[in-house]
């Protein structure tokens, strides 16, 4: 098997499900607003809900939806920090920064 990053694996999968996991507990709420407050949830709920159909797709043997998935699931996270909801903790390795 090529280890060159053009093959989705199991393996890879998880990784990118725990670095997901892993942005999720360390990013923490800082909207200011009740209207803020209820982007952040619904952003959270779309980052949840990919994670788990990830979850899913990988359970079922389709890598590539379960790789999909959980890119968009860590892009929710990621955005949420960019637009300054959430609190990245200065990490650049799980998070693009503003």
């Amino acid at each position: 098997m090529s280890d060159d990053g053009s093959i989705v694996t199991k393996e890879k999968v998880e990784k990118y499900l725990a670095l997901t996991a892993e942005a999720r507990a360390k990013a923490t709420p800082i909207a200011e607003t009740e209207e803020d407050s209820a982007r952040l949830a619904s952003m959270m709920r779309m980052c949840d809900d990919y994670q788990a159909d990830a979850k899913h797709f990988l359970e079922q043997g389709d890598l590539v939806r379960a790789f999909g998935a959980i890119n968009y699931a860590h892009a929710w996270i990621d955005a949420a920090v960019r637009i300054g909801l959430m609190d990245g903790h200065d990490d650049d390795r799980l998070f693009t920064l503003p």
